[in-house]
């Protein structure tokens, strides 16, 4: 297996070296997360597919707290490896690797024990709450799993390998295909059977990706290194805070937006939630760009080349924008032949669900390279350790979302939740960028004095 040193060489091609096999890992993820909401909708109709819905930001509440503490805990490691320092390398796996059982369990007991009264704050409507809690039940009791392949994942792209994750996420999409259909299709397991698919599924990418680090000596904790240590400990959790914290605010803003959309019946919600379905395939490469870059900027730090960063994070912005427009013409093109898969009912529950998809889609299509901006400054960020200012873009993100699905309704008709959403895409940015530069402003004077010293 091969890793890879992003600190020679042409930055672009690394980044996308990194991102490209990201991308087609995350249209495989992508491709599970649609057939598991195509399924339950075309087979069990527009009630299940609202109660999948219904509960989307409250599931990325507990997903997003998991996956930003195992984003946190591989920033280190990146660093330790683009400086050479494989013992710190070590120290870092071994540690992350304990925190991630505790706080994989710790959340599955919390997310759990919260579904009943968080169901009640988001307005859900009662003949669809007790479809919802069987599928989150399930998922929040396969979080440690899903952390733990966050945190394997991580560490193969801290060392440039971004193949396994790859191969690892093509697995995990056809195995959860092929249960969804035989738990939901011919066992008629309902909404249960798409959260087993999953969970099934998320542990062969997770025994896949460990199965690959066993080949790599250079990540293999010693005895010493599986005792949590202090120093490394406080790191982690210093840059896994407010990583997560920012996913969680974000998550809020989301719950209460959707608490809304509760209140404006099923047909209206299956819709969105159609749409909200197709947002992961919007930011597919967005979300690549971002880790790549987060470990291209994460290893040119420990090697103090702040202009190799410049340089690829405007290279990285370029492709992005590129890639977005590309994504959102197609969206454009085919996007209401996708959401309309999703559906099924009377004739008329299916069209009222289908004009709000449609709306909601080009409207997210249009504004997407804003999007793709924010995915990559603020994994550039995180890469070279400033994970506060993130955290901050997610507060103006709250802010954003939230005000704006509160005043636009009342001006606009339904349109105003769409519109929050590009408005929230946009507050964010603005935070993000100027502390891009001003962080590497910074380095560059410190780095600088650094070599008169010397």
């Amino acid at each position: 297996m091969k890793t890879r040193n992003m600190t020679e060489g042409s930055p672009i091609r690394l980044i996308l070296a990194v991102a490209f096999p990201l991308m087609l890992g995350n249209v495989f993820q992508q491709l599970y997360t649609v057939v598991d909401a195509q399924v339950v909708g075309v087979v069990e109709g527009v009630s299940a597919l609202a109660a999948l819905g219904s509960s989307d930001w409250y599931l990325w509440l507990f997903t997003g707290l998991v996956q930003g503490f195992a984003q946190g805990f591989t920033i280190p490691m990146a660093q330790a490896f683009g400086a050479n320092d494989i013992k710190g390398l070590k120290r870092n796996v071994g540690n992350a690797a304990i925190l991630t059982l505790i706080i994989g369990f710790l959340s599955a007991a919390l997310a759990i024990l919260s579904i009943g009264p968080v169901q009640n704050l988001l307005n859900m409507p009662e003949a669809i709450r007790p479809i919802s809690s069987s599928y989150l039940t399930v998922i929040f009791a396969g979080l440690p799993i899903f952390m733990a392949y966050n945190v394997l994942g991580g560490i193969l792209r801290s060392l440039g390998d971004g193949k396994t994750p790859l191969v690892a996420m093509v697995i995990a999409s056809l195995v959860n295909i092929g249960l969804d259909l035989l738990f939901v299709v011919v066992f008629h397991m309902g909404v249960v059977g798409a959260a087993v698919a999953t969970l099934i599924a998320q542990i062969c990418s997770c025994l896949f990706c460990l199965n690959r680090l066993k080949q790599l000596p250079i990540v293999h904790p010693a005895r010493e290194d599986l005792r949590l240590d202090p120093a490394v400990v406080s790191r982690q959790i210093k840059l896994g805070i407010p990583v997560a914290a920012q996913n969680i605010i974000i998550a809020v803003g989301g719950m209460f937006v959707q608490s809304i959309v509760n209140g404006m019946g099923v047909a209206f919600i299956a819709g969105y939630t159609a749409s909200n379905k197709l947002y992961g395939v919007l930011e597919i490469a967005a979300v690549s760009y971002g880790y790549a870059v987060s470990t291209y900027a994460g290893q040119n730090l420990g090697a103090k080349k702040h202009g190799r960063i410049r340089t690829g994070v405007h290279a990285a912005a370029l492709a992005g924008i590129l890639t977005a427009l590309v994504i959102g013409g197609l969206m454009f093109l085919f996007g209401h032949h996708i959401v309309g898969s999703f559906l099924s009912g009377t004739e008329e529950e299916v069209a009222e669900a289908l004009k709000v998809a449609v709306e909601y889609l080009r409207t997210m299509a249009t504004f997407l390279p804003i999007l793709y901006l924010l995915y990559i400054y603020r994994a550039t960020l995180q890469g070279m350790g400033n994970t506060v200012m993130p955290m901050v873009s997610g507060f103006v993100e709250l802010g954003m979302r939230v005000g704006s699905a509160l005043i636009l309704p009342g001006l606009i008709g339904y349109w105003g939740f769409f519109v929050a959403e590009v408005l929230a895409w946009i507050g964010a940015d603005c935070v993000l960028m100027p502390s891009y530069y001003a962080m590497l402003g910074k380095l560059k004077t410190q780095w600088a004095e650094e070599r008169i010293q010397e």
